[in-house]
Order: structure tokens, then sequence, then C-alpha cells
């Protein structure tokens, strides 16, 4: 579903969950494109509702935004690269998360950052140019600031769309070869993450515990 050209949901009769991903307009662009409030407020609805969600890169950025979060440009500049995370303590009893490596690889190509997570969200992952890199609001509404869905074509792509970010990517990290090795290691980390996520979109709430997520993989 695009936002920008299909009505999203009033609410989630016929929906378990939400993802929402990237794009290259700004949290706030609602002149230029309205569709983003109408994303804010089905974000904000989920979390009330209790309803999964996955967001990445602008989808975590929006997710901050509907639940109180503060979103503004990068203070340290693009952050751009195949590049680590580290996790936080509070990231070891989560159920999407709690059983990866501590420092797990991730795709970054972002000039904003959340400077403030809202007042319910749980940090569970940071990197040195960016604090707010993973969070959850409630028990099951997840932020990830970085990607964790590309190929190294999409990568390319968008290299080539935003010089200017590509230009801050460390040398060789644009290469084929390694965003070929890259994003073979990006899968196996990420995918059982991916594969937790729909078990928990696919469990009533009120069968949700940290214990019966963590030994998936």
């Amino acid at each position: 579903m695009l936002p920008a050209e299909d009505q999203l949901p009033a609410d989630f009769d016929r929906h378990q969950g939400v993802v929402v991903l990237g794009g290259e307009m700004g949290v706030y662009d609602d002149p230029d494109h309205p569709w983003l409030a109408d994303v804010r407020a089905l974000l904000s609805r989920a979390v009330s509702k209790r309803v999964p969600v996955l967001a990445i890169c602008l989808g975590a950025q929006l997710l901050a935004a509907a639940t109180g979060g503060q979103v503004r440009a990068a203070r340290k500049g693009p952050e751009a690269g195949t590049l680590l995370v580290a996790k936080r303590d509070a990231a070891a009893e989560d159920p999407l998360l709690g059983p990866m490596p501590l420092t797990p690889d991730v795709l970054q190509f972002h000039t904003d950052e959340i400077t403030a997570l809202p007042p319910s969200a749980q940090l569970l992952a940071s990197s040195p140019k960016c604090d707010n890199q993973a969070f959850r609001v409630g028990d099951c509404a997840y932020g990830l600031q970085f990607h964790i869905e590309t190929t190294p074509d999409i990568v390319l792509e968008w290299a080539r769309l935003s010089p200017d970010v590509a230009e801050t990517v460390r040398p060789g990290q644009l290469e084929p070869e390694h965003l070929a090795e890259f994003h073979e290691e990006l899968a196996e980390t990420w995918q059982p993450v991916a594969e937790r996520f729909v078990r928990l979109v696919s469990t009533p709430p009120e069968e949700r515990s940290t214990s019966r997520f963590l030994p998936l993989a």
C-alpha cells in the first residue's frame, strides 16, 4: 500500500500488523506530502490498539513523532554506509532483538535523526553518530532508524540519487563485492528478527510474552 496513492485503513479489523518503510521526504514535510499526517495518525492508533508495528528509517521517525518523540536534522551530519549498531542492556529481554548479536550489521542512509524518544519508549540500540537507533513503544511497536530490507542494487540507486550522502560513506563500502557480502550477513542476522515479528503479529495480545519469543530463531 502506498499512502500517497491509497487510502489508509481507518481501523485494524482486517489488518493484524503495520510495516512502514523509508522515503526521501522528511517526517514533517506535510505541505508537500500531506499523507504523512495520515501515516502518523495510523501509527498512533496502532500503538493505542497494541497492533504490532515495524517501522524502518522514515517509518521509525514517523512512529517517534506520532507518539511524542522529536525528529530533527542529524546533528553530526548524515549517517550512511554498512555500519554497526550496539544493543542496549534493555534489548537483552526484548522479544525481537534479544537473541541478536551485541553489535549487528545494518545499512544506514539518513540525514535526519530521532533526537528525543517518546516518553513511553524503550531504547534498544544506539550508534556513535545517532543515539536512538532502535526502540520499542509499548509492547509491540518497533522503530529502526537503520535499514534491514535493502539489496545491493537499492543501495547503489540511493547513492546515485543522493551523491551528497554517498560522499560520506567510508571508502569501499559502495563497491558491489562489499555490498553483496554485507547483504548476506544482513540476511543471516535480520531474517530471524523478521520471522519473530511475523510470529508476534499472529499472536493475540493476551498471549504475548518475552519468554515466548526469545527462543525463536
